[in-house]
C-alpha cells in the first residue's frame, strides 16, 4: 500500500465533489463520508433516515471491499446526523454491521446543520490493515 494510494468503489456512489472515497496513509485507510445514496439509482431510498443509515454502511462497506478490508478493520467512525432525534434506528442500523467479539470502533456522533444533497445520515471512518 503507497502513501499516497486513493481508493475508488465502484459499488458505492460516486463522490459529489472532488475527493476519493478513500485515501491510505500507511496502514491505515480514511474513508470519506458516505451518504445513504443507492448507487444504482443515485438516489435515497425510500424509508427516511433508517434506509438511509443502511445505505450509507452499505456504502461504507463498498469502499472498505474495494481496499482489500473488512469491517472488523474499522477503528473509527464519526456519524453525521441531519436530526439527533434520529439516533436510536441510526445506532441499531449501525450495530448490525458490527460485533462485539470483533470489538466495536470508536464512534463520534454528532448532529448538524445540512448534509450534502439534502442527506439525513453519512458515515465516515479509519480502517486499520494491520488489524
Amino acid at each position: 500500500m503507497s502513501k499516497s494510494k486513493t481508493v475508488i468503489a465502484d459499488k458505492a456512489p460516486a463522490a459529489v465533489g472532488p475527493y476519493s472515497h478513500a485515501c491510505w496513509a500507511g496502514d491505515l485507510l480514511f474513508v470519506s463520508g458516505q451518504l445513504g445514496r443507492d448507487p444504482l439509482t443515485d438516489s435515497f431510498p425510500e424509508g427516511g433516515v433508517e434506509a438511509q443509515a443502511k445505505q450509507a454502511m452499505l456504502n461504507f462497506g463498498a469502499v472498505l471491499k474495494a481496499a482489500g478490508l473488512e469491517w472488523s478493520q474499522v477503528v473509527k467512525t464519526t456519524i453525521f446526523l441531519q436530526d439527533m432525534a434520529d439516533f436510536p434506528v441510526v445506532n441499531q442500523v449501525y450495530a448490525g454491521f458490527f460485533s462485539a467479539e470483533d470489538g466495536y470502533p470508536a464512534r463520534a456522533c454528532v448532529q448538524v446543520a445540512k448534509l450534502p444533497l439534502g442527506g439525513l445520515v453519512e458515515v465516515e471512518g479509519v480502517a486499520n490493515a494491520a488489524r
